[in-house]
């Protein structure tokens, strides 16, 4: 079994609903449920050693919209969030992940030697993330807290508008030129980060955004789940110039398992092939070189492959990079190496 760290998901979303309705965050992860892609028992299961995991505030008003009769759709942005609120739910989601921490169902890591110890020890490590900054304010006070916390990865926007910058909507065909990019406050986060040691997913965000990180940031440019825009043309996947740039400054994109982001039709159906996932890891290490991908599920986010279906079924897409050609050394960069590399030269 090739261990895997996984670039994004978002169990912390479902843990959290989940325990607003009663139930227990720590016995739900520890002893497992049906419900979603992670916990404790499938991610053993499946090899998934540990990953980025997301503190994502939810849009309410968000409605994906269905495919018109040539199979396009554009789901306009949802609303902009409260700050006050927005704080409240991170508060409460790190809080679940502190919960885990401390009943050693998972372990929170912030540095390299503490994610390889928890892998070693057989503990799932989680790396936290903040998806779309509207729980931290203009002044950056927050960001100081949250890393102090224990966060080591954010990226300024989800899809949607916040006082950082501007996301891109789930539509397609669509390219990711769709709004302007960062704000100054937005300038200024990244300029905070790079001196926090926090690494800038570029995910969500507008390709002037994107740009706009690139000049601003001295630290490797990482996509955390994306995929080739050339093969699936939705908003929220990179173009050949993008991928370029992370190629240039020996960044990293993480697979995103989500299949909407890896069919040509970008269709919401389960009924997709691995196949589809190898093309587009095989385009991408053409592109950038084995050294700049890896792998970013969004369980627990996104609809992905029948075949896989949880994290319990990982090592099938391990398997197929194999059956692909991918010998023993480039699996261990694409499943984990990889990502270590990029949070070594980002949180030094």
């Amino acid at each position: 079994m090739e261990l895997v760290f996984d670039g994004h998901n978002d169990v912390l979303l479902r843990l959290w609903r989940n325990m607003r309705n009663g139930a227990d965050p720590v016995r739900e992860f520890m002893q497992g449920t049906r419900e979603g892609h992670i916990d404790g028992p499938r991610a053993k299961a499946g090899g998934l050693a540990g990953g980025l995991c997301a503190i994502y505030i939810p849009s309410g008003d968000l409605i994906l919209q269905e495919p018109d009769g040539q199979g396009h759709y554009v789901t306009p942005l949802a609303a902009p969030l409260a700050r006050q609120p927005s704080l409240d739910i991170a508060m409460e989601k790190f809080a679940v992940a502190l919960q885990l921490d401390r009943a050693n169902a998972w372990r929170i890591c912030r540095t390299v030697p503490e994610i390889r110890a928890a892998m070693d020890d057989g503990i799932f490590a989680c790396v936290m993330h903040m998806e779309g900054c509207e729980a931290i304010g203009a002044d950056l006070a927050a960001l100081d807290v949250f890393h102090a916390a224990g966060l080591r990865s954010l990226g300024p926007v989800w899809s949607r508008h916040n006082i950082f910058g501007h996301g891109v909507p789930f539509a397609y065909p669509m390219s990711p030129d769709t709004a302007p990019g960062l704000t100054n406050a937005g300038l200024a986060l990244v300029k905070e980060c790079d001196r926090l040691g926090i690494v800038i997913d570029l995910a969500h965000i507008t390709e002037k955004g994107f740009w706009d990180v690139e000049k601003t940031s001295e630290k490797p440019l990482v996509a955390s789940h994306s995929n080739v825009h050339a093969l699936t043309e939705v908003a929220r996947n990179l173009t050949d110039k993008q991928l370029d740039a992370i190629r240039e400054r020996k960044g990293l994109v993480g697979l995103n398992y989500a299949v909407t982001m890896l069919r040509p039709d970008a269709r919401d159906d389960a009924d997709t092939s691995l196949e589809l996932m190898v093309k587009h890891i095989d385009y991408m290490v053409e592109r950038m070189g084995i050294d700049c991908v890896a792998l970013g599920s969004d369980f627990d986010g996104a609809t992905v492959p029948q075949e896989i279906n949880d994290a319990a079924g990982n090592q099938k897409l391990v398997a197929a990079l194999r059956n692909a050609g991918y010998g023993q050394d480039e699996l261990i960069k694409l499943c984990r190496e990889n990502w270590f590399r990029i949070f070594a030269e980002t949180w030094a």
